[in-house]
């Protein structure tokens, strides 16, 4: 077994805390990882709060994993010893459903194997996230780093990043397009950076004036407030695709109305209570509401790459470990530009 120190919740909503435990033993697929940064997701704290349904414990969490390999098993081909790279939300899949086999690893029929809080394809070893100083993982579900790309703000990339990178990609942002962000958080913002990169014309949908600098600086081609309802007046059938980071309720129908013919809206966070959607918004002009989550690992490293080639990061406060439990309650308030990633050089 490999020793690993880390930060887990022992209990359901219990505060983390440095805890000792054993990975897997090295498979012959297998590399040892030694992480340098582990990104904080908002999906990390309803997980070890128990928000979302029955968890296990102890839960270590953390799906937006950068490191460098330390160790190989005897038959790995793709990696080598001081490769740089990065560990998303899942570890595994059935690799024979046809989800799988097309690349689409995530929407795996037989359910993914997620990167904590969940069990191996054995179904009883537990699976441990990257709050943690390393992490084995099987070859097939790692992906290289580019070396221009600094680790720390790579980390939210493996989750925040291919968020937003696989629905652009499904449908195919190009230059031109009119693209609308709902949201400028730790997904919104990596939508801002990668939209813009593919050439679209790209709108900010924030709730306040409050991020209207950093929209601009990050590349946003126009900024709106969406406080006030009038707003939406002027911006009816404008946009052909809108993606929605936002998982506070809200009125979904005002969005839907800004799209142009043909248009789509995204689904990218998760609301507390489902959507009252107004049909005739829809049928008035042939749009379409749509969901989307991740990427498989096709597209994940193909969304690396291309961060790489437009040197795209994640805008990150890097902290010591000591600090999830401040940092949970930050996120939580939206208190943070715009992703907490923690030093794992400090387990």
């Amino acid at each position: 077994m490999t020793n690993a120190r880390g930060f887990a919740a022992l209990t359901a909503k219990s505060p983390l805390q440095p805890w000792q435990f054993s990975r897997r033993f090295l498979g012959i697929y297998d590399l040892k990882i030694e992480i340098h940064y582990s990104g904080i997701c908002h999906s990390d704290i309803h997980q070890a709060r128990e928000e979302w349904g029955s968890a296990i414990f102890p839960m270590v969490p953390g799906h937006e994993i950068a490191g460098i390999v330390s160790e190989i098993g005897n038959s790995v081909s793709k990696f080598k010893v001081g490769d740089r790279v990065g560990v998303g939300v899942f570890v595994d899949s059935c690799r024979n459903c046809a989800n799988c086999r097309s690349g689409d690893e995530n929407y795996c029929e037989k359910n993914m194997t997620a990167t904590y809080n969940d069990r191996e394809r054995d179904g009883l070893t537990p699976t441990y996230g990257g709050y943690s100083n390393n992490i084995v993982v099987d070859e097939n579900y790692v992906v290289s780093i580019p070396a221009n790309l600094a680790l720390s703000g790579v980390a939210p990339l493996l989750c925040a990043g291919i968020t937003l990178y696989s629905p652009m990609k499904f449908w195919k942002v190009r230059p031109g397009m009119k693209v609308a962000i709902i949201g400028l958080g730790g997904l919104g913002h990596m939508g801002l950076k990668i939209a813009k990169a593919m050439g679209a014309h790209v709108t900010v949908l924030s709730h306040s004036e409050n991020k209207k600098d950093d929209a601009y600086q990050m590349g946003a081609d126009d900024f709106y407030a969406t406080i006030s309802p009038e707003v939406f007046k002027g911006l009816k059938g404008k946009f052909d695709l809108i993606l929605n980071t936002v998982s506070a309720e809200h009125d979904i129908n005002l969005y839907l109305n800004t799209l142009s013919l043909n248009g789509t809206l995204v689904i990218l966070g998760l609301p507390g209570k489902p959507f009252s959607v107004n049909a005739g918004v829809l049928l008035g002009a042939r749009r379409s509401m749509a969901g989307s989550t991740i990427g498989g690992m096709r597209d994940l490293q193909e969304m690396i790459n291309f961060c790489g080639e437009n040197n795209i990061l994640s805008e990150v406060e890097i902290i010591d470990p000591e600090y999830i439990n401040q940092a949970f309650t930050r996120t939580v308030a939206s208190d943070v530009r715009y992703r907490f990633v923690i030093d794992a050089s400090k387990f």
